[in-house]
């Protein structure tokens, strides 16, 4: 009965948010916010962001921190180009898992096996990843050699030779473009569903559907298997889990392969996405999939919202630097909702007996918000285009935000990042 009412909750959530973005569209005249090009770039740019978030996540509800996915995703990205453009997309699919895998596998063997900080090394991932793959490049890329005739240089690799291939959902964006006509139309609230549903459905690059099918598959795996529930205990207490037979080692080892592995799949998109392997196309994208682990408090349904609110907030800075500053009016609105719901608990029956002990730790946060609603609300109605800088930091300066109000409810696995010896008590 709870499970249903926190889905139906969430459906509310979904469709209020839906109605909320469709009525500052309307207001502020910027039809890119529920535009269908603003969000198939936001699918685009969430997807790698998502999966290495998949990774840390992982590794991380089996107890190991793993920092290291930026160097995991440069290794997928390498051993993609390197395999795509030989043998086509489905090598190069393999080849960046392997490569990530192999990134994951030295973590372990330094955080598992040897008891190394865990801190420590992932930024030795993070640092050795972008040498590696240089290293490489020179190598196997070098003038003379078959790949520096097809294009490759020492900061990139030739062209994938087939592309992975694109489906359109049926019904939904297959045949008459339908939902794009209506979209057009930019009737209220209509047009905004049918140009979210064609973004998300229309021309969808294979390994996009991979990638989101893994968010259940990991939720199912992880809370409703005996392996995930083996793996979580290692994450809480590696020392009863050991004392009920798990070898956890073994377990450890195993989520922190994947966790690279996963981390190189997002590697991979990006070469697919580019057709070709370019030196620092991660640009940090494993560090914010760790922020978005998080933000989602360590499970799969967290992190797809934490990873899609930085993909929208990047594929609308992309479609259209005027749309950024709407972002002001959504955020005065969602303070003024914070603001309605705060009044209707103090005026609820039993509240004043409550606000004797916490009323001048509410009323501060009801006056600053109203304060900040107003600045929000002052800044949309006097600002019409933000600097370029500004535009190219509000999708981080986003994440840091939400990260800050979420970190009020975060949980972490009690043993993540503690040293494992087996036999020993901590």
């Amino acid at each position: 009965m709870t499970r249903l009412s926190k889905y139906h909750l969430t459906l509310v959530g979904v469709a209020a948010l839906i109605l909320l973005m469709s009525l500052v569209r309307v207001a502020s005249g910027q039809n890119d916010i529920t535009s269908s090009g603003t969000f198939a770039a936001a699918l685009l740019l969430a997807v790698p962001i998502g999966l290495a978030g998949l990774g840390g996540l992982w590794a991380e509800r089996a107890g190991v921190v793993n920092i290291g996915l930026e160097g995991m995703m440069v290794l997928g990205t390498w051993f993609a180009g390197w395999a795509g453009y030989q043998w086509g997309a489905w090598a190069a699919l393999l080849a960046g898992l392997l490569g990530g895998a192999l990134g994951g596998l030295l973590h372990a063997v330094a955080t598992v096996t040897f008891g190394v900080d865990h801190i420590v090394s992932g930024v030795a991932i993070n640092l050795l990843g972008p040498g590696v793959t240089r290293f490489l490049s020179e190598v196997f890329y070098k003038d003379g050699t078959a790949a520096a005739d097809a294009g490759a240089g020492f900061t990139g690799s030739p062209a994938i030779t087939s592309p992975a291939p694109s489906v359109s959902l049926p019904l939904l964006s297959d045949g008459p473009d339908l939902l794009g006509k209506l979209e057009g139309t930019h009737w209220f609230l209509l047009s905004d569903l049918a140009g979210i549903l064609r973004g998300l459905t229309h021309d969808v690059n294979v390994l996009v559907v991979l990638a989101v099918l893994l968010l259940p598959v990991t939720f199912f795996v992880l809370w409703h298997t005996a392996f995930g529930l083996r793996l979580r205990s290692a994450g809480e207490n590696p020392w009863a889990a050991e004392s009920l037979g798990v070898n956890v080692y073994r377990i450890k080892y195993l989520a922190v392969v994947m966790s690279g592995a996963f981390a190189g799949l997002g590697g991979v998109f990006l070469v697919f996405v580019s057709n070709k392997y370019v030196e620092g196309q991660t640009q940090g994208r494993g560090f914010i999939g760790l922020a978005a682990m998080i933000f989602g408090n360590w499970r799969p349904g967290g992190l797809a919202i934490g990873s899609s609110l930085f993909g929208y907030a990047s594929g609308l800075q992309l479609r259209s630097t005027g749309a950024i500053t709407s972002f002001f009016l959504f955020a005065a609105v969602l303070l003024l909702i914070y603001l309605v719901m705060q009044v209707r608990r103090m005026l609820s029956p039993g509240r004043p007996a409550e606000l004797a002990s916490r009323g001048v730790r509410e009323y501060t946060l009801m006056a600053v918000a109203a304060a900040g609603m107003i600045v929000l609300f002052w800044l949309w109605l006097t600002v019409d285009q933000l600097p370029n800088e500004f535009v190219y930091m509000t999708p981080h300066v986003l994440t840091l935000l939400v990260l800050l109000v979420a970190s009020q409810r975060l949980r972490m696995p009690k043993a993540d990042g503690v040293r494992y010896r087996r036999g020993e008590q901590h």
